[in-house]
């Protein structure tokens, strides 16, 4: 484990483990770098060295007061980067993590990335608007707000142990410890942070990003995704990257990396060392 200082006095956590080409994980809204224990322990018992960092305001890194933006989420990923200069690197990105690791690899990675995996991400745009029609409406994101303002700890509960897993389809197996995990992750961060990050998973247009990208960038969704719609969200973004490749599971939802991390990780793998 390690931190990294940021350009504006913060402290970014992260955990650097084994050797061999890195692989970074970005994790999502509002958890820490602890939701991808079964991707880096896959990872590093296969010859990776494996890194994945507490967003600022989540985790244990810094409860920062400001720059809760996907400009200052890049930027503090390219901090950590040079600070441990990585090179060749996969670079994996889960829902908002998946907004930030475009940002990042468009904006900071040039000679540093190697492959870019967007797993149920946020890209290009969660918010509906005139040229984004089928985006969420804006009310949707406000009722985040007013229920994150309200009781948070509620809150995470209630999307931990329905919609996130979808434990509220019929004839799903819910389990408690996967619930608990998350509700745990995101109790760990700051309220603050996590208010204003929905603003950043949910208005950031990540067109651009998406279309300046040119490595190899595998788009992973569930096609029952409750959190991110995979028709405006990987449809959309696969079409825009150079390099896009498409896999999309049937019926699995936003939290396939720990619902199904076995299939995850044997494709991850797959396109990892294609």
């Amino acid at each position: 484990m390690g931190m990294t200082a940021t350009k504006d006095g913060n402290e970014i956590f992260y955990k650097d483990w084994g050797e061999g080409q890195p692989i970074v994980f970005h994790h999502g809204w509002p958890l820490s770098g602890d939701d991808w224990d079964a991707q880096m322990l896959f990872f590093l018992a296969r010859g990776y060295r494996v890194i994945a960092h507490d967003r600022r305001g989540h985790g244990r890194s810094s409860q920062a007061a400001s720059g809760h933006d996907m400009d200052h989420y890049a930027a503090d990923v390219a901090a950590m980067v040079e600070q441990l200069d990585l090179r060749d690197a996969i670079h994996i990105g889960h829902s908002t993590g998946g907004g930030e690791a475009t940002r990042y690899v468009a904006r900071h990675g040039k000679g540093r990335v190697a492959r870019l995996v967007l797993i149920g991400a946020v890209p290009p745009l969660m918010v509906k608007t005139p040229t984004n029609p089928g985006g969420l409406p804006i009310e949707v994101f406000d009722g985040f707000r007013q229920q994150l303002a309200a009781n948070r700890a509620q809150f995470y509960l209630d999307v931990a142990s329905g919609p996130f897993y979808g434990y509220n389809r019929d004839g799903a197996m819910a389990q408690d410890g996967v619930i608990r995990n998350w509700w745990r992750q995101g109790m760990m961060g700051g309220a603050n942070a996590h208010y204003h990050g929905i603003k950043a998973f949910s208005e950031t247009d990540f067109t651009e990003d998406l279309r300046a990208i040119d490595v190899p960038t595998l788009v992973m969704h569930g096609d029952d995704d409750q959190i991110v719609p995979i028709a405006d969200s990987a449809l959309l973004s696969v079409e825009l990257l150079k390099r896009g490749t498409l896999k999309v599971y049937e019926g699995l939802p936003h939290g396939l990396c720990t619902t199904h991390a076995d299939m995850v990780n044997a494709d991850l793998l797959a396109f990892v060392e294609g």
